[in-house]
């Protein structure tokens, strides 16, 4: 007798299965070896997990490679890490990126409240390197002038105007800056030029007029950011040769300029079809500076990364359970969650991102095609295709039986975007977030951060 496929069978055949962070074992998904179904046991659904481990993992495999590729290239720049701190604030992955030596790059003034913080706790010396990026209030700036005469000698602002240098109270010493290029966006845009960053036909004009001849400034970094990351496309290498020829020009007039800045991140896994050659483009990234230094008889910078969603992004999961089935008409199964997709996963509403989406259990049950949906009232509180294809298929819930869901890889901005702490939709409650460590390999520690939202919590926010 024939049988229908099992759901199993469907992601074996679709995909290369296992993969080094999802296999199976006694048919329940684990993510990084963690045993998924035994923490829902434990701490019920919805659920918000970070992985502490990933994040110092992905900050390794990124300085391996550009490290290999410099050797191998015999480029005599260094490679220096620069942890986004806006992807994810929370003290836990900061303190957790520290542990590998990473910088900082900030993109508010109240980061260097965090800053304060981290250095009364010992987890950083005034000698790290503070990247400050973006458009700067007056209070942002005050605190960057503030860090810096209390010691923070390693602070670089970056100029995201022409007006901005202007702003500051400069120090006694010279202050060391940087320049954002303003990048032409991808035609998708609805705008052309970037709001932030210097365009390209200013930079030698300010550059002569307000630093080139001003003994309290000292320009060491041109920024060069592309929205949609790095990718190995025509758009990003037309404008990443755009940004070698303007580093190239300042260097020969003003040969302290030593670093360039390769703002925006790396991608990170989305679907399970994820193929992204980190070495090869690593590789090209540095052969090419190289290529370009030696043509215009410049020396070649020492680079630095600025990766959030990279360094953070892989290690987070948001866990649901089906409280029901709603056949809608003839075509539409809807399974709905004990959660709000866009409250807990903010981005599949506002940015229609798509994330890993996997069961948890029931990978024997035959498969159907279904869609998800939120518990609030709001119609736009769904998912239904995946990254891959325009669908989604999961397992099919027989009489008696709870199916368990898991967002994987959702670990950048979902929690700080949400409002963590605050009001949600429908006064829907935030999920208990559980931190996971593995001090010893197989052995994980379980650390309760959040406990779910409480009804009083929201009511003093509301003013009841």
């Amino acid at each position: 007798m024939n049988r229908n496929p099992r759901y199993r069978e469907l992601v074996e055949q679709t995909f290369d299965f296992p993969q080094r962070e999802f296999d199976i074992k006694n048919s329940q998904l684990r993510f990084n070896e963690l045993p998924l179904m035994e923490i829902i046991e434990k701490y019920g659904s919805p659920l918000r997990i970070t992985y502490l481990p990933k994040i110092g993992q992905q900050i390794q495999k990124a300085r391996r490679l550009f490290n290999a590729s410099i050797a191998n290239n015999d480029y005599k720049g260094n490679y220096i890490y620069c942890y986004c701190t806006k992807s994810n604030h929370f003290s836990f992955v900061v303190e957790e990126a520290l542990k590998s030596k990473v910088q900082l790059e900030t993109s508010s003034a109240f980061d260097f409240e965090i800053i304060k913080r981290l250095e009364e706790k010992g987890k950083i010396t005034k000698d790290i390197t503070i990247i400050s990026n973006g458009f700067k209030p007056q209070r942002y700036i005050d605190y960057i002038t503030d860090f810096i005469k209390a010691g923070y000698k390693n602070i670089i602002p970056v100029m995201d105007n022409l007006e901005e240098i202007d702003q500051y109270n400069l120090p006694e010493e010279p202050m060391n800056i940087g320049i954002r290029i303003a990048a032409e966006e991808e035609p998708k845009y609805e705008f052309y030029t970037s709001r932030l960053g210097i365009g390209y036909k200013d930079i030698l004009p300010f550059f002569k007029e307000k630093i080139q001849n001003n003994p309290k400034l000292n320009l060491k970094m041109l920024h060069f950011f592309i929205d949609t990351g790095i990718k190995d496309v025509n758009y990003y290498w037309t404008e990443f040769h755009k940004s070698l020829k303007v580093y190239c020009e300042l260097k020969k007039i003003y040969p302290t300029l030593t670093a360039l800045n390769l703002g925006g991140g790396m991608p990170i896994k989305q679907s399970l079809a994820f193929d992204f050659d980190y070495e090869y483009m690593i590789n090209e990234i540095v052969s090419q500076i190289k290529s370009v230094c030696v043509q215009e008889g410049v020396d070649v910078p020492d680079i630095y990364t600025e990766f959030g969603s990279y360094t953070v992004g892989e290690s987070g999961c948001v866990i649901f359970s089906v409280l029901a089935q709603k056949q809608q008409n003839d075509r539409e199964t809807w399974y709905m969650l004990d959660g709000s997709l866009m409250n807990n996963l903010p981005d599949i509403w506002g940015l229609s991102q798509r994330f890993i989406m996997l069961p948890i259990n029931l990978w024997e049950n035959e498969y159907k095609r279904v869609n998800l949906g939120g518990i609030t009232c709001d119609v736009g509180d769904y998912y239904n295709s995946d990254s891959h294809i325009n669908q989604v298929y999961l397992p099919k819930i027989n009489e008696g039986e709870k199916l368990y869901l898991g967002f994987f890889n959702t670990g950048a901005y979902q929690d700080t975007l949400s409002g963590y702490g605050g009001i949600k939709h429908c006064l829907l409650p935030s999920p208990p977030h559980i931190l996971i460590d593995e001090k010893t390999p197989g052995k994980f520690e379980y650390h309760v951060y959040a406990e779910e939202q409480s009804a009083e919590s929201m009511m003093k926010i509301l003013g009841y």
